[in-house]
């Protein structure tokens, strides 16, 4: 049997059009999908897509497809669903990972990006390093060689939007008129990596959400933003494809108990009954 991990994200930290095409940047945060795959024969609630790459796996590296069958799949998760945490990245790059130990084998990070796209649009927490991703073809990889250290509250909402629905939505005039923007907060996250800052970390992330509200509107968003301003945070980051929403700060020098406080008062709890607080992390897939 073998064991794999890799961490959810609270949304992301960039998302838009960004040298000459949609690119993301995952926000990887401190909450797991922990995968088990071994022999045996298969869970009546496995995970669909989970089984998906293990079928990519055998082919890739010319087994039988019938193999399939005799390979059990065990995934612990409670990473929140369809949300924008990137549960089914989480989800298959773990299985990934844990299948190709499991048949003597290791992937490559790129490789199994390029095996998470060939199922569906992928997000950047398949990188241990903070990785500027195209998620729709893996064709672009651009690793930042540091990050700062920062928290997130992370505002969960009760709606749900799947990848594959959000993907229906036609957002190129929107994408478009986005990119100024989102080139100046690709350049302040790569400045951002390079100084450790993780205020140029929060300005980045919250213009991508400004450019954001063209494509998938958060609900109050001014207020979100006068709460940033009011308690002195980071910024605020954006599932671009989902509904939670990440408060950016230093868990040692903010006042969390404040900020939860004045999400009651501005009755944003409405739209985001759930918070947790989390630290940002180092994305990748790790073996147990």
């Amino acid at each position: 049997m073998a064991v794999a991990q890799c961490p959810a994200s609270c949304g992301e930290l960039i998302q838009g059009w960004i040298l000459g095409s949609e690119k993301l940047m995952s926000c990887p945060v401190e909450w797991y999908s922990t995968v088990e795959v071994g022999y045996g024969s298969a869970l009546a609630d496995e995970r669909p897509l989970s089984r998906a790459m293990v079928g990519r796996l055998l082919q890739y590296w010319h087994y039988p497809a019938d193999l399939s069958q005799d390979i059990r799949i065990d995934v612990h998760s409670t990473i929140p669903v369809a949300k924008g945490m990137a549960s089914s990245t989480a989800d298959i790059a773990a299985t990934a990972v844990a299948t190709a130990r499991h048949l003597g084998h290791r992937l490559d990070e790129s490789t199994l990006a390029m095996l998470c796209v060939s199922l569906e649009p992928t997000d950047s927490t398949v990188f241990r390093q903070l990785t500027l991703f195209d998620h729709n073809d893996a064709s672009v990889q651009i690793a930042c060689n540091t990050q700062p250290a920062l928290d997130l509250l992370v505002l969960e909402s009760p709606q749900t939007l799947r990848t594959a629905d959000y993907h229906r939505i036609p957002r190129q005039a929107g994408l478009l008129a986005g990119a100024p923007t989102l080139k100046r907060a690709w350049k302040k996250i790569q400045e951002s990596c390079l100084t450790k800052n993780p205020h140029l970390m929060g300005e980045a992330a919250t213009l991508s959400a400004i450019a954001n509200q063209r494509l998938l509107p958060k609900p109050d968003f001014d207020a979100l933003l006068s709460l940033v301003d009011e308690c002195d945070l980071y910024g605020v980051n954006v599932a671009h494809s989902g509904s939670v929403v990440g408060l950016m700060l230093d868990r040692n020098k903010a006042d969390v108990d404040y900020v939860k406080w004045l999400l009651v008062k501005k009755q944003l709890t409405h739209h985001w009954p759930k918070q947790h607080l989390l630290r940002m992390v180092q994305g990748g897939v790790t073996l147990l």
